[in-house]
């Protein structure tokens, strides 16, 4: 198993693991590796130090070779968490659509009742509320294949 560290073109980090660097080559050259916050199949390996399994660090810490499946359970069980929250996020929230900042100034200048929203920005639109002092949350995984939700 192969572990990379690896980044879109919006500069999102994050990792995923390979039978092989084959595979990984395999995965990239049919753009089936997506960046889990922005969709983007522009995806490049970063640089990552070697992990050096030392006879001194088996002592001191159980390997993970010695427990198989228990890294892929792990992940899976932390991607599941990811799905509830965002179900419930969606499931409590009005979408808004592309209007989000207007909406979110709207509440935040008490125009309308304060209710949870969610919706699409852009990054100038974000940072634009974050200088009107309005918190934005971004979620971390794309619920549209175009845009990043707020």
């Amino acid at each position: 198993m192969k572990v990379y560290n690896l980044s879109c073109q919006q500069h999102h980090r994050f990792e995923r693991w390979f039978a092989s660097e084959d595979d990984f080559l395999s995965q990239s050259q049919r753009q089936q590796i997506r960046c889990p916050v922005c969709d983007s199949v522009e995806v490049d390996k970063l640089p990552s130090a070697p992990h050096l399994n030392l006879s001194l660090s088996k002592v001191n810490a159980p390997d993970a070779a010695a427990q198989p499946g228990a890294a892929q359970a792990s992940i899976q069980a932390l991607q599941m968490r990811l799905e509830q929250m965002v179900r419930q996020v969606v499931e409590n929230t009005e979408d808004v659509g592309d209007r989000f900042a207007e909406e979110a100034r709207r509440i935040h200048y008490n125009e309308v009742a304060a209710h949870g929203i969610r919706g699409i920005t852009s990054a100038e639109q974000r940072e634009k509320l974050a200088e009107e002092g309005i918190e934005v949350f971004q979620l971390p995984i794309a619920l549209t294949r175009k845009q990043s939700l707020q």
